[in-house]
């Protein structure tokens, strides 16, 4: 399994964040910056709806703005943080059924954030390897470089929440 904190050489995203489909944003805490620096993605009122994976002080959203929050690692997920993968997937989905702009943010907005996404692609028809690629193309060619991450999507979550929670 590859992770973030295994792979130093992981380069930090041109931008804050990055929109999926219609609707639908991908991002992180902080990107590289036309400077070259590291800059903080601080969301304040851009978006109707943030989900937030792994929460740090400081970055918003503004109390306008419906937030979600659903910490997990950027590894292996037991059964109850998949359920809850699956519930902020659902809700993002139900976001843009009405209307509303969802952005899905961790730390790059590569892994966890992926993650979400992927699976909202997915309750909407999308593959798997469909979903990933769309990802990578929209996000960054690094999106969801998590192996373990791929291997959920291509499992579905719902079957391996199943098989995490035999696991136990």
């Amino acid at each position: 399994m590859r992770t973030r904190e295994e792979r130093p050489d992981v380069p930090a995203p041109d931008r804050p964040w990055d929109e999926i489909v219609p609707g639908l944003w991908m991002g992180g805490h902080e990107f590289r910056g036309r400077s070259g620096r590291l800059e903080l993605a601080v969301v304040r009122q851009e978006f109707d709806v943030v989900q937030t994976l792994l929460r740090l002080p400081g970055y918003g959203p503004g109390p306008e703005t419906e937030h979600q929050v659903w910490p997990i690692p950027d590894g292996p997920l037991d059964g109850t943080q998949l359920a809850g993968v699956i519930r902020l997937a659902e809700a993002a989905c139900e976001a843009r059924a009405s209307g509303r702009t969802v952005l899905v943010r961790c730390y790059h907005g590569y892994n966890r954030s992926g993650l979400v996404v992927a699976h909202a692609l997915m309750r909407q028809g999308e593959s798997a390897d469909a979903a990933i690629r769309l990802i990578r193309s929209r996000r960054s060619p690094w999106a969801l470089h998590n192996d373990l991450f791929v291997d959920y999507l291509r499992t579905g979550l719902p079957t391996a929440r199943l098989l995490e929670d035999l696991a136990e």
